[in-house]
């Protein structure tokens, strides 16, 4: 979470506007199918609705009043893996900034799963 004090009073980000801040930037991006989250049950990668894809997010809050991003997609088949992920580190360190005005230490990008495009 990121507070923060104006003069007119204090702001509090909360990590769940983080997280879904930073997957609806990923799951706009190229190629991108969606958020994914491995299952404990199973092991096997899960494709995470809309209302859910913050669970395939993880942000960490530094002291320096930064963040660092990872994030566990699935991807379209066929696509070039580097370009998309090059992307999406652009999108989403841009969207944070901009909509948090927090500065973005790192993004990783886990790609978990290809699905055949429909």
């Amino acid at each position: 979470m990121i507070q923060r004090q104006t003069e007119k009073g204090g702001i509090t980000v909360s990590s769940s506007v983080f997280t879904n801040i930073v997957g609806m930037a990923a799951s706009n991006c190229f190629g991108v199918k969606g958020m994914a989250v491995r299952s404990m049950t199973d092991g096997l990668v899960h494709l995470l609705r809309k209302e859910a894809m913050g669970k395939g997010v993880l942000v960490t809050f530094h002291d320096d009043d930064t963040v660092s991003i990872d994030l566990h997609i699935i991807v379209d088949h066929g696509i070039n893996l580097t370009a998309v992920a090059e992307s999406i580190i652009s999108e989403v360190r841009y969207v944070v900034q901009k909509t948090t005005e927090t500065g973005v230490r790192t993004v990783n990008v886990f790609i978990d799963s290809m699905l055949a495009g429909a």
